[in-house]
């Protein structure tokens, strides 16, 4: 279920504040056809970099129907000028493992 991974994910995330996560994947977009997202994750907190979100924090920022292909670890906080990448690519559910986060 994709707001439980998010919501594992971002319970995670509140303690590494030296991490962000990068979630890409695809949503249903109009007429059923598959679009491409980013979303990152940081400090407990997700944001789309590709598409609009609910404004309420406790709504899930995908809706079920999204497709998580690949998650990236970055060092944080994150300039978009010099991106460190940590771990990755990889299947975002690796990153349940706290471990996976050093």
């Amino acid at each position: 279920m994709v707001s439980e991974l998010l919501a594992q994910l971002e319970e995670l995330s509140r303690s590494r504040p030296d991490r962000v996560l990068r979630l890409t994947g695809e949503l249903p977009g109009d007429g059923g056809a598959m679009e491409p997202f980013e979303l990152l994750i940081f400090r407990g907190f997700s944001s789309s970099v590709s598409h609009p979100t609910a404004f309420d924090p406790d709504q899930p920022a995908l809706p079920e129907s999204a497709r998580l292909m690949s998650a990236e670890l970055l060092q944080g906080p994150l300039n978009p000028a010099a991106e460190q990448r940590v771990a990755g690519p990889m299947d975002p559910e690796l990153l349940l493992e706290p471990a996976r986060w050093d």
